[in-house]
């Protein structure tokens, strides 16, 4: 007669009981409804786009956040569609076991905004950004700048950008026929006669020098032209 194993018996038994459970539970969880959406904005940039406008990239035509089951949800299509959007650099979108549709979001950072037919920001890695409706930012004007020549013009504008003292003075910017760069500086109608964007930090070492001996001197306001072009000296051409 053949001997039962009781001890497999068990350990089967076991393992339907949980693998039903577990069932059970998966069905009831992904049946149960949204019951709020938690939107994190992970930078420190001023908001370009309204909460309003990313809980409608998230649920769309829905009425109501609470009509949604879990398992209706898409989250890679909620992440498209937050991608979709000129102002969203990165997003990720997820469900909690709660219920909660959280979405963590990435603002694109301007560092200037170009003068054309139609103005827009170019953000930080170099790419155009269109003006935003909630918020304006505070970043240099760049004018005569062709689109060509943006990839040389974002290295200069991310290094004012992590200069204070340079990001609190320059408010434009423009690029001659040569290729040239004049800054304009705040409360000052002085023009820096920047030159190509390299040697860059030596030339905004040589700027700050300039302008703390004439600030001291108060012979700053007598100046019209401040050249750094060649970037082991300062050549000041005064009114």
């Amino acid at each position: 007669m053949m001997k039962i194993n009781w001890i497999a018996i068990k350990v089967v038994l076991v393992l339907v009981v949980i693998g039903f459970l577990f069932g059970f539970s998966k069905n009831r969880n992904e049946a149960r409804k949204l019951t709020k959406i938690d939107v994190e904005f992970l930078d420190d940039n001023d908001p370009f786009i309204t909460l309003k406008s990313v809980n409608k990239l998230l649920i769309q035509n829905q009425d109501s956040i609470t009509s949604i089951a879990k398992e209706t949800l898409v989250l890679r299509e909620m992440e498209s569609r937050l991608l979709e959007n000129p102002m969203i650099r990165d997003a990720e979108v997820f469900v909690t076991v709660a219920g909660v549709l959280g979405a963590k979001i990435e603002q694109r950072k301007p560092i200037g905004r170009v003068s054309s037919l139609t103005d827009y920001y170019l953000d930080d890695d170099g790419k155009i950004m269109p003006l935003s409706s909630v918020f304006t930012a505070r970043v240099p004007l760049i004018t005569g700048q062709s689109s060509s020549n943006f990839t040389e013009l974002t290295i200069l504008l991310q290094k004012i950008n992590e200069d204070d003292f340079m990001k609190n003075s320059v408010i434009g910017m423009h690029s001659n026929a040569t290729g040239d760069i004049i800054l304009q500086i705040r409360k000052h109608d002085f023009k820096v006669l920047f030159g190509k964007p390299v040697a860059i930090e030596k030339k905004f070492q040589n700027f700050k020098a300039f302008f703390q001996k004439t600030k001291e001197d108060k012979t700053l306001t007598s100046y019209k032209w401040v050249d750094l072009k060649f970037g082991n000296q300062v050549v000041a051409t005064k009114r």
